[in-house]
């Protein structure tokens, strides 16, 4: 009752490897020829390492046996019925074996070495009782433990097992025993060799595939942020100069004319700076960033107030220190509120370099709470906490919205700190 159950177990599990086999085989077509189709313009054949292995590609071998099985038809065994349970017992587990091997939870398993070991023991039987054609069985051993036994003692195995061959087979074959350990061992290491190898390329194919997905979405990720940063201070330059010359407009057409002069720059700008972002290459320079934050503040009614000390800094580090202030900056003049100062200061130190953009606004209760919850602050933070930074926003003890940046000198940064300040009231 048991043995029918275990081979209606092993039936199911044969169906299912040939399912999984079918649906591989399937997915590997498709792929390859979508990838075929894709590099029809370049001439060049994409690398694949070919539909995953399993335990079809060693049911072939199992030929060898064919010998046996015609001397048990011809009548040339004796005792053919213990040859045939044999025969029979020895490829239903040569089976099992085979497509467990191609199953890294299942290859390592007790089971798995338990019935290689019963493989032996009916290799030996069957070897040492009939002789001829019944010795090949020790190859096909020596295959199913290498696709098993793959690792550091892969080696001592194979001898051992090629030991064990040449003394069962030396009793019917003599000095003739050593083709069938050569056989043996040669089959346990080769195959070992060639799974592992399979097996290694295919990890670095997906290792590979990973890769170019994460870098696929980290420049979306960049682009995403660089877009939002960029159009959102576009965006609120534009209106707040629109605003600044409507007003105007009725007492000081010069002075109205000169917002719009200033709008066409920075539209004009923005285009630029976006085909930098699309491409890549867009780098800011901090001295650039302060005079227009000065700009901004001064067309929103805002005063300015800028000091600047310390050494000078890296390339890396403007760039960073840019985007802070221009996202700051971007921010008063949103959700501001009513904002009637804002202090840029930025101060540098012997091993980091501090950026506090600071305005008197209400703060928190007139809308700030959205410029610390959003997304530009967000992207800043993970910028800045990547170079070795991190940022700070949120409102002062003594009213108004404060965005504290800090980041590391890096090693090109001069240490000398002439300070220079630049106050500017507007």
């Amino acid at each position: 009752m048991s043995s029918g159950r275990e081979a209606r177990d092993r039936l199911a599990e044969w169906r299912v490897a040939r399912a999984r086999w079918r649906a591989d085989m399937r997915t590997y077509k498709a792929d390859r020829k979508k990838a075929l189709k894709e590099a029809r313009g370049t001439g060049e054949l994409p690398p694949h390492p070919g539909p995953p292995p399993t335990g079809f590609a060693l049911l072939p071998w199992l030929l060898l046996g064919l010998g046996s099985f015609s001397n048990l038809l011809q009548g040339q065994t004796p005792n053919p019925w213990i040859g045939s349970v044999g025969l029979f017992t020895f490829n239903s587990l040569y089976v099992y074996v085979t497509f467990r091997a191609f199953d890294k939870e299942r290859r390592d398993t007790p089971s798995t070495r338990g019935v290689l070991v019963a493989m032996g023991v009916i290799t030996c039987a069957l070897a040492a009782g009939y002789g001829g054609s019944w010795l090949y069985f020790f190859p096909l051993l020596g295959l199913a433990t290498g696709a098993v036994v793959r690792g550091p003692h892969l080696g001592q195995i194979g001898f051992a097992l090629s030991a064990l061959a040449a003394g069962v087979a030396s009793f019917r074959l003599g000095w003739g025993a050593l083709n069938i350990a050569y056989g043996t061992f040669l089959s346990t290491v080769v195959t070992a060799a060639i799974l592992s190898l399979s097996e290694a390329v295919r990890e670095l194919h997906e290792a590979r595939e990973k890769l170019a997905r994460q870098a696929v979405e980290e420049e979306r990720l960049r682009f995403s942020r660089d877009l939002h940063d960029l159009l959102g201070h576009t965006m609120s330059v534009i209106v707040v100069k629109s605003e600044a010359a409507r007003r105007l407009a009725p007492r000081d057409m010069k002075a109205a004319l000169a917002q719009i002069t200033d709008i066409e720059s920075v539209g004009r700008q923005a285009l630029t700076e976006i085909r930098e972002a699309v491409t890549g290459y867009r780098e800011g320079s901090l001295g650039t960033e302060l005079e227009r934050a000065r700009s901004v503040l001064d067309a929103a009614g805002v005063e300015p107030v800028v000091t600047r000390s310390g050494p000078p800094l890296a390339s890396r580090t403007e760039v960073l220190l840019g985007w802070v202030v221009r996202e700051a900056v971007t921010n008063v003049v949103r959700h501001g509120g009513g904002a009637s100062r804002c202090e840029i200061t930025l101060t540098g130190a012997a091993e980091r370099v501090r950026l506090t953009v600071a305005d008197n606004g209400p703060g928190v209760q007139g809308g700030h709470s959205d410029a610390r919850d959003g997304t530009g602050l967000t992207g800043l933070s993970e910028r800045l906490a990547a170079a070795g930074g991190s940022l700070e926003a949120g409102p002062a003890p003594r009213g108004g919205f404060t965005v504290t940046a800090e980041l590391p000198l890096e090693a090109g940064e001069s240490a000398a700190s002439g300070a220079a300040t630049e106050p500017r009231a507007r």
